[in-house]
């Protein structure tokens, strides 16, 4: 499975690169900031806060988002802060490690997203105060991050077998419900108001008709000559439609019924109808539509935030319309998802497999089609579709494909849990400013 697929990775943000201070070891805090909290073995500065707050305030502007109120934003950032040490040192003490070769692999990545060499990368480092083994270690923590929780978070949920045949039961219901039907009919109008007289003349009409048909006449033909439907030149024929976009009656009268099978005749308040199926077709769990799609992944981090991974993707985007270059070669060069060495190539995924943002842009998009760049939970993608399908699944299929759309659905309260249990075995002291 790819390592993007919501199975395989953790389902919420990947912790950003943290300034460069922002991981450091019970070192003092810069002039004139303070300690607001320490966290196991790290601290939270006053400043820091500041900082993060600036930073969401920024790109809630940017991008027209409304914020919290003040105090209620500062005590989100501050808790979010004391979150990611929590989790950063529970990383670290865990036993996950990131030998010397990922974190080279990772670093190159990262300069390459940057259109630069590592050794370019380590000279803007040092210009902008920052040093290049204090990212490499930020760097690792976040690798590490991201290793826990895909372990831990998913080691929390469990599914059952009584759960899985409740979806799957739900889902038939909505795929019957939601199934395209394409429906004929002989329609023999009763006026509103009738006597009996006339009621009993227009049901030995409609009787008559389906005798005809039941004795092998053909639907068209008995449709010209009986039915008073507006429909009877094109032999009744309704069209291909929703289910939900038919009468009840209609569908009712067909639910049992095969291809090329008639009904009994039913009332309405139109007068009595003889349905024929021309065509059903179903979208339950053992048939899926696939995708293969492929992709460029830009991580944001205070260091390429998500409106400039945006515009580097649209630029990126453009050069492939242009013909300049290919989807392969800019996924193979800048992506930052283990798909890059193939392209970009997520392979085949069916409906659930994907984080929902990713998921519905994929789902609009014609084969061939490119997106605009799509923020998700992993950081902002370009999107292309290479080729559909429709697969039917065997019944162990079905009970996987079950399996992982429940998962995703117990993931959030899953990793919220696994946060809230992490922060209350740790050590956090809260404090006040100086004076």
């Amino acid at each position: 499975m790819h390592p993007f697929r919501r199975l395989a990775l953790l389902a919420a943000a990947a912790l950003p690169l943290l300034p460069c201070g922002a991981q450091a070891q019970l070192r003092a805090p810069l002039s004139g900031d303070w300690i607001a909290a320490v966290v196991n073995q790290e601290l939270v500065t006053a400043g820091e806060v500041e900082q993060r707050l600036a930073r969401a305030r920024a790109e809630a502007s940017r991008a027209g988002l409304s914020l919290p109120a003040d105090t209620e934003l500062r005590r989100q950032v501050f808790d979010a802060l004391i979150d990611e040490r929590v989790i950063i040192t529970s990383a670290r003490d865990s036993g996950v490690r990131v030998d010397d070769t990922e974190l080279d692999r990772a670093v190159q990545s990262v300069a390459a997203q940057n259109q630069m060499t590592v050794e370019v990368l380590r000279d803007r480092l040092r210009t902008e105060g920052l040093d290049f083994a204090r990212f490499r270690a930020n760097l690792r923590d976040q690798m590490l991050v991201e290793r826990l929780r895909e372990r831990e978070v998913y080691q929390r949920i469990r599914i059952t077998d009584e759960e899985i045949d409740r979806y799957l039961a739900q889902q038939r219901e909505a795929a019957a419900a939601n199934a395209e039907l394409n429906l004929a009919q002989v329609l023999v109008a009763v006026p509103e108001g009738a006597d009996e007289a006339t009621v009993a003349a227009r049901r030995a009409r409609i009787d008559g008709a389906l005798a005809r048909i039941r004795a092998g006449e053909d639907f068209a033909r008995v449709v010209r000559d009986v039915s008073e439907d507006g429909n009877r030149e094109r032999g009744g024929e309704i069209g291909l439609r929703p289910a939900s976009r038919l009468p009840d009656l209609f569908v009712e009268a067909v639910r049992t019924l095969k291809p090329g099978e008639v009904s009994a005749p039913v009332r309405s308040g139109a007068g009595f109808h003889v349905i024929k199926l021309l065509e059903r077709r179903d979208s339950g769990p053992d048939r899926v539509t696939q995708t293969r799609a492929r992709h460029v992944l830009l991580r944001s981090s205070p260091q390429l935030p998500a409106q400039v991974a945006a515009q580097r993707l649209a630029e990126y985007r453009r050069q492939i319309e242009s013909g300049q270059r290919s989807f392969e070669d800019i996924a193979r060069q800048f992506s930052e998802d283990g798909s890059a060495a193939g392209g970009g190539d997520l392979g085949w995924s069916a409906p659930g497999t994907m984080v929902p943002e990713f998921e519905q842009a994929m789902d609009a998009l014609p084969v061939g089609g490119l997106s605009e760049p799509v923020v998700s939970r992993f950081g902002v993608h370009l999107i292309q579709v290479i080729e559909r399908r429709q697969v039917t699944l065997e019944p162990r299929q079905q009970r996987e494909q079950a399996r992982i759309a429940l998962r995703e659905q117990k993931f959030e309260q899953a990793y919220i849990d696994w946060v809230r249990d992490l922060r209350a075995r740790a050590y956090i002291e809260l404090r006040e400013p100086p004076g």
